[in-house]
């Protein structure tokens, strides 16, 4: 059964790869992700975010590397064909139900 938890991580995961996919070399890192989040309501703290964006890697949709303590998420082929429609991705809102 979805919850509006399972939701709102879903939008979010997809709100973190259109980002990504703004991004000129596709990669952004936690903070500007949670400044990101912010903006469309979905205020949450560092782990929960650190846990999308490893779900996201768990996905596929995204690589993350490690910057001291600081995690950068670089979006994937597999999350870009998602977000551009080409391919779907289960656990991530579709882009046209978003819109």
């Amino acid at each position: 059964m979805n919850t509006l938890a399972d939701a709102i991580a879903a939008d979010a995961r997809l709100m973190i790869l259109k980002e990504l996919r703004r991004q000129v070399d596709g990669r952004l890192n936690e903070l500007l992700i949670r400044r990101t989040l912010d903006v469309y309501g979905i205020r949450r703290d560092r782990d929960w975010i650190v846990t999308q964006l490893h779900k996201l890697e768990a996905l596929g949709a995204v690589e993350l590397q490690n910057a001291g303590n600081i995690v950068v998420a670089r979006i994937s082929p597999t999350g870009r064909d998602h977000v551009e429609e080409r391919a779907i991705i289960a656990g991530i809102s579709r882009p046209a139900d978003v819109n």
